[in-house]
């Protein structure tokens, strides 16, 4: 018998559901990842995708507390659109100013951030320490802002931001002036540059610990493009170097890298990390990670 049927055998009157709300959404991997971690785990739960943009999200929203929902996933385009709809923030969505896991608790819709949470989590397992270490960040969209604000909790001492000077580069600069006025209180540094910059951008990396793609770029089909053209000058032996995209598994910035001596880490780790936070929020049990990395992506 599959893992799928024994999940389905577990469905009765008493099945909590979860959801994900987002469009598109078919290429989401987050359905067979918790329902696979329920069916392991033997727990009474059902994970399911809902097509939904910011046009019906509110009556969306509704619908999941009218339903008793344990909770429920967000993503683009809604985690900024749903807090409008959400009774409590915890600190993670506040900074952020982003939701990607709302839980249902006493008829409240309480909004979460997991996912620089993932990325963090994930930079520990691999052992890297960040205690007063400076970070180099390429990016300010949907993954790299919650890392950027993460980062500024996690010990860091300094920060250096890089954006393409577009329509997007004004959440850059609201993330800087976020970690050094709203969370001066961490004892950050954040500074902003324009990715196209290149000297600075040497200069930055050449001080840090860690370069951390925050981006899309490299992830297929633009698997053949990288946020660094080389690594004469950029990257190195020693540094840690980062890529929230894990399809490819080995970016070309992360080939580059590696064939600098760095140490190069992809971003299914961050994927599944976010993914076990929110598992634990839903279920309040651990997320069997080893497991369903061997089953889903081995």
């Amino acid at each position: 018998m599959t893992n799928f049927q024994k999940n389905l055998e577990k469905i009765d009157g008493k099945t909590k559901l979860v959801g994900l709300l987002a469009t598109p959404i078919g290429h989401s991997l987050s359905p067979r990842m918790h329902n696979l971690g329920y069916t392991l785990k033997g727990l009474n739960y059902s994970y399911l995708a809902f097509e939904v943009g910011n046009e019906t999200l509110e009556k969306a929203v509704e619908g999941m507390r009218a339903l008793d929902v344990a909770g429920f996933n967000v993503s683009m385009p809604n985690k900024m659109e749903v807090i409008k709809y959400l009774d409590e923030l915890d600190a993670s969505a506040k900074f952020t100013g982003a939701v990607n896991t709302v839980v249902h608790t006493d008829g409240r819709l309480i909004g979460y951030n997991s996912d620089g949470k993932g990325y963090v989590k994930n930079l520990e397992v691999h052992g890297i320490d960040l205690y007063k270490k400076k970070v180099t960040l390429v990016g300010s969209g949907g993954a790299a802002t919650p890392i950027a604000i993460e980062l500024a909790q996690s010990g860091i001492s300094e920060i250096s931001i890089f954006a393409r000077k577009d329509n997007f580069f004004h959440q850059a600069v609201k993330n800087v002036e976020k970690i050094n006025h709203d969370m001066k209180d961490f004892g950050v540094r954040a500074n902003i540059f324009s990715l196209e910059d290149k000297e600075a951008f040497q200069h930055e990396v050449s001080e840090s610990a860690i370069l951390a793609n925050g981006t899309s770029l490299g992830m297929k089909p633009l698997d053949h493009l990288s946020i660094v053209d080389d690594y004469l000058g950029v990257l190195r032996e020693g540094l840690v170097v980062t890529d929230v995209v894990y399809n490819p598994r080995k970016t070309k910035l992360l080939q580059l890298a590696e064939e600098a001596g760095a140490t190069v880490i992809n971003g299914l780790g961050m994927m599944l990390w976010q993914g076990a936070i929110a598992f634990k929020l839903f279920t309040g049990e651990d997320m069997p990670i080893e497991e369903i990395k061997k089953i889903m992506f081995e």
